[in-house]
């Protein structure tokens, strides 16, 4: 008997730990110290909250784009590389002169045709000069030794330098200058900022120059050199616009490929201002017509600022523009 009263208190006194147990573990696992320090158990130590997400790199992606512009025309358009959409002002078909823009398609026309070749010392810095001086004599031997020519054709079509760019590129609103006696002048060809792009994007992927030689001309664009105080109207100076509307973040990602075209012309009054840059994300382009009087400067300002209003994420205010607003284009 006495035996059976020991194990029946025995079997209680078990029963009546595991009960006392239970709620010991569930408060371990459900709260206090200990559950904070999961990873360290009875150190105390904290788990350190997980690092905050980094924000994307900044690129260049469509926004709204409202600039003071005071001028007979102005139009941008931006395409994202990755995936080929265009995008920009509401009249980004429209054309307008580009001047020496035209230029680094120009010299990457020459250097495809020549292949695995080498072009001869002469021409090469001359291909050299058209774009980081935007020389005009070395630009035009360049556009001779690719086939170029002033004379206009009886069908009205571009010289055969700028019918290879609308084929290879891809181009559907450009066309040969209308101008007399200039009709076939390769800075009077007329482009639109969505062809623009699109040039950009061909003389980046590589259809423009060939497999040879666009990383040369790529370097070549990205090393313009010449501000807009030094610009002269045959040479020099091409350093400016697009380039200076993007912050330091984007720039260190790689090298930024410029080309621009600036010419005061007579015949209308009017600056003929054409603004370039692609990268290996994006191409952009900008292209404008307003009073000679106003100075180059002006449509360097309205340049850089369309570039700097489409960072994404933005940084901050837009540059300054000139007054007269005319609302978003």
């Amino acid at each position: 008997m006495r035996h059976r009263v020991i194990m029946v208190l025995a079997i209680v006194a078990v029963l009546l730990g595991g009960v006392m147990l239970v709620p010991a573990a569930y408060a371990r696992l459900s709260g206090g110290d200990t559950l904070a320090s999961l990873g360290g158990i009875g150190g105390g130590e904290k788990v350190p909250a997980p690092a905050p997400t980094p924000p994307p790199p900044p690129t260049l992606a469509d926004a709204p784009v409202s600039v003071n512009f005071k001028g007979e025309f102005f139009s941008w358009a931006l395409m994202d590389r990755k995936t080929g959409k265009i995008s920009g002002a509401k009249n980004m078909t429209s054309t307008s002169s580009t001047e020496s823009m035209i230029k680094a398609w120009i010299v990457s026309d020459y250097l495809r045709q020549l292949g695995d070749k080498e072009p001869t010392t002469a021409l090469k810095k001359a291909a050299s000069l058209a774009i980081r001086d935007s020389n005009d004599d070395a630009a035009n031997q360049v556009y001779y030794a690719a086939g170029g020519s002033y004379k206009v054709s009886s069908d009205g079509m571009p010289n055969p330098v700028i019918q290879r760019a609308i084929k290879i590129c891809g181009l559907t609103d450009t066309k040969r200058g209308a101008v007399d006696p200039y009709k076939g002048y390769w800075s009077f060809t007329q482009m639109s900022p969505r062809d623009a792009v699109r040039l950009g994007d061909c003389i980046a992927d590589g259809k423009a120059a060939g497999p040879k030689w666009t990383k040369w001309v790529l370097d070549e664009m990205s090393k313009v050199r010449g501000s807009v105080k030094t610009q002269q109207q045959k040479s020099g100076g091409g350093k400016w616009g697009i380039i200076d509307g993007l912050p330091a973040e984007i720039k260190a990602q790689g090298p930024v490929s410029i080309k621009n075209g600036w010419t005061p012309l007579n015949y209308d009054g009017n600056w003929h201002v054409s603004c370039l840059a692609v990268t290996d994300k994006w191409s952009l382009a900008v292209m404008m017509r307003y009073p000679q009087k106003d100075g180059l400067e002006y449509g360097a300002d309205v340049c850089a600022s369309v570039a700097t209003q489409l960072v994404t994420p933005q940084p901050g205010a837009a540059l300054k523009v000139p007054q007269q607003p005319v609302g978003k284009l």
